[in-house]
């Protein structure tokens, strides 16, 4: 469902015990820049319809994610403060090819993998923790974050036809299971 190649590993829970503050931090900082790229994509492809309009939505619900993130914190008497980000992002960013409409295709399916590995570890993360408040949050963000992803996959097939995107999603998908699995050194949500 998902498109993902691996699932997160036990060296991530250990990042979480260690360090959940950050985890949570860096979620609102996830949710920010997921809404960015709805926006970028909306601005770059505004001459397709079908596009402009779930974009449209998905900023709209990333920000009210990000909203979300912000008074989680808050309750917590954790500060919202500037992160360094992991390299997940960028790293599977590189993938992302040169030329339209090929460009498009992989703008679309990276931000869909991004939001299937988020999905993921909400799901993981909602099984993992002790606390009530959290499990439930987390619990409630997995349906938004699958059908996001579902969303981006979706349109890919607008700029190429469905079986060319589900063989570009296979390969884009190995890729984002070899960086995911490398992992960072610092907890965050993509470490």
């Amino acid at each position: 469902m998902l498109s993902l190649h691996t699932p997160t590993a036990a060296r991530w829970l250990a990042q979480v015990d260690a360090g959940l503050d950050e985890i949570l931090v860096d979620h609102a900082h996830c949710e920010k820049k997921a809404a960015g790229v709805a926006m970028n994509l909306l601005f770059s492809y505004v001459d397709h319809a079908p596009l402009a309009r779930a974009m449209t939505e998905i900023v709209n619900e990333e920000l009210e994610h990000f909203r979300l993130v912000l008074d989680l914190l808050e309750r917590r008497g954790i500060p919202f403060r500037k992160l360094s980000p992991s390299s997940y992002g960028p790293r599977l960013h590189e993938r992302i090819r040169k030329e339209e409409p090929a460009k498009a295709v992989d703008r679309l399916l990276v931000a869909g993998l991004i939001e299937a590995r988020s999905c993921e570890r909400f799901s993981v993360l909602a099984d993992h923790v002790t606390d009530p408040e959290l499990r439930d949050f987390y619990r409630s963000l997995f349906e938004a974050e699958a059908r996001h992803h579902a969303t981006y996959v979706r349109l890919a097939c607008g700029f190429t036809p469905e079986p060319t995107v589900r063989e570009r999603l296979h390969w884009l998908a190995a890729e984002e299971a070899a960086i995911i699995d490398r992992g960072d050194p610092v907890p965050r949500m993509h470490s």
